[in-house]
């Protein structure tokens, strides 16, 4: 004899409450049907996030090529990174190769073995004004040198710790210490006034740019700088800055050690 089908209600049932269960227990649904999306949770892993430090990644390697301003979407991310523990510990473990290269350089000791410094965000950070200045994303108004340079004229600008620490190590094992700069020749006094007052000494010359170099590329002029130290018989051993503008070009040191520095780019 051929069965009755089941009543209706009871089909509803059947269907209905699995249903109410899925509702009730959001975990059963998140793990058995529910697809998330990154960063759903709330946590700080976004994908925004993820593609900022790919970003700065691309920045730091050079691969990024000439840009004018970081992404508007990553400016939270930079800050982050900036304020908190990984940028010291990125700068530091640069510090530390740095460091671990000049001790297997044999110094003459004739004076001509030099380590050259840049000084804006390499031996002084400038992180409290662009932190004031929205890290530069104005695309109308990428950098306004007015403004930067009144920062400049105080004198008031920190040292890396971290800075500091390579900076006396490397006078310490007798290289020469030659300070190359992209700021001007009329800021010679409040630099090395600054540099002083936040513990920098000793170094054999401060290289600021002339009447005859503006207008030129980083690259251009720092490299001329390095050649005609070159040419007085001096060999560079070992070169740090934050642009890729201080270390490429010609004439180059032995052992270049970029820092890192995700808010702005010069040629």
């Amino acid at each position: 004899m051929a069965s009755s089908p089941p009543p209706r209600g009871l089909l509803m049932s059947f269907f209905v409450l699995p249903l109410l269960s899925l509702l009730i227990n959001p975990a059963t649904s998140i793990r058995t049907s529910i697809i998330k999306l990154p960063g759903s949770d709330d946590s700080r892993s976004s994908a925004a996030d993820t593609y900022c430090e790919s970003w700065r990644l691309a920045v730091e390697t050079n691969n990024a090529g000439t840009w004018d301003v970081l992404p508007s979407s990553c400016v939270d991310s930079v800050a982050r990174y900036l304020n908190g523990e990984q940028y010291g510990s990125d700068y530091s473990v640069i510090v530390d190769y740095a460091l671990a290269f000049a001790k297997t350089v044999n110094i003459s000791g004739d004076g001509k073995d030099v380590w050259i410094f840049d000084i804006d965000e390499t031996l002084l950070t400038n992180i409290g004004y662009y932190m004031a200045h929205g890290y530069g994303i104005s695309r109308s108004e990428p950098f306004d040198s007015k403004r930067y340079n009144e920062w400049v004229v105080r004198g008031t600008t920190p040292a890396f710790a971290v800075s500091l620490r390579l900076y006396n190590a490397i006078k310490k094992f007798g290289f020469t210490i030659v300070l190359l700069t992209g700021r001007d020749e009329d800021k010679r006094n409040v630099t090395e006034t600054n540099l002083r007052d936040v513990g920098y000494s000793g170094w054999e010359r401060l290289l600021l740019r002339g009447p005859e170099d503006q207008g030129r590329t980083a690259t251009n002029y720092k490299s001329e700088q390095r050649s005609k130290l070159i040419n007085q018989g001096f060999k560079i051993r070992g070169n740090t800055g934050d642009q890729w503008s201080d270390l490429l070009g010609f004439a180059v040191a032995d052992r270049s050690f970029k820092v890192p520095n995700p808010m702005y780019y010069i040629p």
